[in-house]
Order: C-alpha cells, then structure tokens, then sequence
C-alpha cells in the first residue's frame, strides 16, 4: 500500500533520542547461562515492529587480521559473543545515498560536528535477498562526538520503494515522523545510491555493568559503485587490505579503560576511517583523502592528535 507523502521540514539539529523505554531491552539476569547473554542492548534494533534510536560513542582501531584471534580470546573473557554471529560472525551489507557532489562524504572527511548519512543496510548472506528480505533504513548522525542512529525495519520492496522511488509506505504509526525525514532529505537534496560496502563481522556484547558496551570486528571489508541492489550478483572489490581488520569500540558511556588498555597492548592504531568513504576513495570518485587505508600503510595511517576529537 502507497500512501501519499506530505514533506514536512525537520530541523538538522534533532537529537536522535535514546533507545526507547518499550524497545524489549532485557536487564542481566543472575542465573543466566554463562558465555551467552540477552544481548537486546546490541541487538534491540533488529526487532522490525519498532523505529528505534540510539545515542553512543564510538572509537575506531585498525589492527593486523592476524592479531585478530588474540583480540578475540582477550574479548571472550570479558564480553558475550553476539549471539547473531553463530559460525563466525555474518555478513554487513549497506548501500549508501549521498548527492550528486557528494555532500556526506564532503561533511565527514571535513569533520563537521553535526552530519548524518542514510543507508539501506541487510544483516546476513547477500545471496539470499529478495523483495520480502528485512532490511533496514537508517539515518545515521555525528552530532560532536556523539553518534545517534535511527532506523526502521521494512520489507525489501517497501525499502526501495521508500528510497529509490521515493513514496510513502506502508508503516506503523510511530515511525511516521522518521519516514517523512528520510523522504525530506531524499527529495530536498535529490539523494541516490553512491556506493555499497560489505564486510564479515564478528561481534561481542557487554554484560552486567558493561551492558551498554559492544565490539565489533570487520574483515574483508569489500565495495562497488554500481549495481546496487542488495541481492544483485555482482563483482565487490576489497577497498580495506584484506591483512587489515576495523575494530570499533561502541559504548552508550564511556569505555572502559581495560579494552582501550587492551587496545594499547596489541597496538592497535586510532583511525578515522569510514567504509563509506573508502569505498567512494576506492572506485575514483575523488581523490583519496589523508585518512584512506591504502596498500601501503602499515597499520592504517593514525588520526594525528589534533584531529582525534573530529574522528
């Protein structure tokens, strides 16, 4: 069902609120299984009935993908494994909308204090996506050093419907108000698929007091610049050096200082890297920027200093 669109302006400094109260989140429990937990804090946000947001910090690390089986022991004694990511991890793949001079990427490699992107994200094997799939479209924002995402869940055909063609679809009450801004920002600045990324993910969730915190660990990270269908069997190029994984430190807080203790101990280096913009660097749409990961660097290039509280 199509319902019509009315624009409605939304101001770009709306916060993306905290996870709702109503969004199942489940408090750790005493006589839980050990090695696994209820893990809604990192995973709230697939439940498709709900839009859903969020509020963390985020720190990002490239280390060597051999390094990775240590970090993974180090992590198993104090985190959960996602419980998702049964038989190693899975698969991560976005398309990203940007304009016709790309205005996102523009505003990220800058390091503007408030920017956002929109992307269409799948959670799984891509083979396998077809109209009914669920996938979700998000908003994803910088606001100083704050990140807030927000999204909803829709059937693949509703998803394109949304953002490629632009109309009004079938939703529940509550997400109104986001669709209307993903339709504002997609008609205003005339947005269109750019770029896709996609990469094997491994995942660890706090627990207890750590509850908010999550680790994740990207390998093979892999883009195009074309084809964007999700499902599409096309040709992905490596646009990360496949020895390199991407580490992200998420935590609603703070994090901890024993995982940046960690962190400091397998020498694992700062960056400021995005996939996105890798991936626009990668396939020639502008010129690679100081912070792209090229073949060459040893570990990534790390964020000088001064730069560190734009990242």
């Amino acid at each position: 069902m199509r319902l019509p669109f009315r624009r409605r302006a939304v101001p770009p400094d709306r916060p993306g609120g905290d996870e709702p109260p109503d969004s199942n989140r489940s408090k750790p429990s005493g006589n839980q299984a050990p090695g696994r937990s209820d893990d809604h804090v990192g995973h709230a946000l697939r439940a498709p009935s709900r839009l859903h947001a969020f509020n963390r910090y985020e720190i990002k690390y490239l280390m060597p993908s051999t390094a990775v089986p240590v970090l993974r022991r180090a992590l198993a004694n104090r985190l959960d494994t996602d419980s998702h990511g049964v038989g190693g991890g899975y698969g991560v793949w976005s398309v990203y909308y940007d304009t016709r001079d790309l205005r996102f990427y523009w505003e990220k490699i800058e390091g503007l204090r408030f920017r956002r992107k929109l992307r269409v994200r799948h959670y799984g094997d891509r083979s396998t996506v077809n109209d009914d799939s669920t996938v979700f479209v998000e908003i994803k924002q910088r606001v100083n050093r704050v990140t807030q995402k927000r999204r909803v869940a829709l059937p693949y055909h509703l998803a394109r419907d949304l953002c490629d063609r632009r109309e009004m679809v079938a939703h529940e009450p509550g997400q109104r108000a986001f669709l209307e801004e993903v339709l504002d920002l997609l008609c205003r600045l005339d947005l269109r698929p750019v770029a896709m990324t996609g990469y094997q993910r491994e995942a660890f969730v706090g627990r207890g007091a750590e509850a908010g915190l999550r680790v994740t660990v990207d390998q093979r990270v892999r883009g195009r610049d074309r084809d964007f269908h999700l499902g599409a069997d096309a040709e992905n190029r490596l646009i990360v050096p496949p020895r390199l994984a991407v580490v992200e430190l998420k935590a609603n807080e703070r994090v901890p200082y024993w995982l940046t203790d960690l962190a400091a101990e397998l020498d694992m280096s700062v960056v400021r890297i995005s996939k996105y913009c890798q991936s626009v660097e990668a396939f020639g749409r502008v010129p690679r920027s100081i912070f792209h990961v090229s073949d060459d660097d040893p570990a990534g290039a790390p964020v000088p200093a001064a730069a560190r509280s734009e990242a």
